[in-house]
C-alpha cells in the first residue's frame, strides 16, 4: 500500500486524508520535515498560500520539499498547493517549491464571496467532476511538456507535468474522489518503476 502524506501546516488537511484513505492509500499528516522521507506521495492542500510559505519557513520545510520532487515522488497541489508548485507567480520575483512549469495568478476567481462550485470534464479523470473554486487561481501560462487536462471559461484551472499535478480548485471537499484516485495512480506507478 502506498503512503501519501498531506502537509499538515495549514489549510484542508483532514479533508485530504479522508479522501485518501478513501481511494484505499495510507495517509498521514505531515507536521515534520523528516516525516517526508517515509512518503511515496505528498498532497499540498489549499489554504492561504502566504500563510502556508510563512509556516513551511518557520519549520524549515522548503528544502526538503524541493528535495521530494527532485526524487522523483509525484506531488499534488490544490488551490495554495497548486500556487506553491508553480515556477512562477504573477505578481512575485520569486517562486515557492517551483518545480511545476506554469505561471500562476492568485485570487484570479476573486474574494471569497465569489466562491463558486461548477462542472469540468478533467481529461483522463473524470467527465462532470464537481469542482469547488474558493479565492482560486489559475494558470496563465504553462510549459511545453505540461499537459493540460482542464479549463473553465477558457482558463487552466488543472495540469500535470511528470509526477507533478496541479489544481485550482478543492476536490476533497467533494465526495467525488476521481482526482484523489488519479492521483494515488500516478504515486502507484512511481512506486512501481522506482
Amino acid at each position: 500500500m502506498v503512503k501519501i502524506g498531506v502537509l499538515g501546516l495549514q489549510g484542508a488537511v483532514r479533508e485530504h486524508v479522508n479522501a485518501i484513505e478513501k481511494c484505499g492509500a495510507n495517509a498521514v499528516v505531515v507536521k515534520h520535515k523528516e516525516q517526508l522521507n517515509e512518503l511515496d506521495g505528498l498532497i499540498l492542500p489549499g489554504g492561504e498560500s502566504t500563510t502556508m510559505r510563512k509556516l513551511i519557513d518557520k519549520y524549515d520545510f522548503l528544502d526538503e520539499l524541493k528535495n521530494f520532487g527532485k526524487q522523483g515522488k509525484p506531488m499534488f497541489g490544490t488551490c495554495a498547493g497548486l500556487i506553491l508548485l508553480a515556477k512562477s507567480i504573477v505578481g512575485y520575483d520569486q517562486p515557492h517549491i517551483g518545480v511545476l512549469d506554469v505561471k500562476v495568478e492568485r485570487n484570479s476567481f476573486g474574494r471569497q464571496k465569489e466562491s463558486f462550485e461548477t462542472d469540468l470534464d478533467i481529461a483522463g479523470v473524470a467527465d462532470h467532476f464537481p469542482a469547488v473554486f474558493i479565492r482560486a487561481p489559475h494558470i496563465v501560462e504553462a510549459g511545453e511538456n505540461v499537459e493540460v487536462l482542464a479549463k473553465h471559461n477558457g482558463r487552466i484551472v488543472a495540469a500535470r507535468e511528470g509526477q507533478f499535478l496541479g489544481c485550482s480548485f478543492h476536490p476533497e471537499l467533494t465526495d467525488d474522489s476521481r482526482l484523489t484516485e488519479y492521483f494515488v495512480d500516478m504515486v502507484k506507478k512511481s512506486k512501481e518503476n522506482a
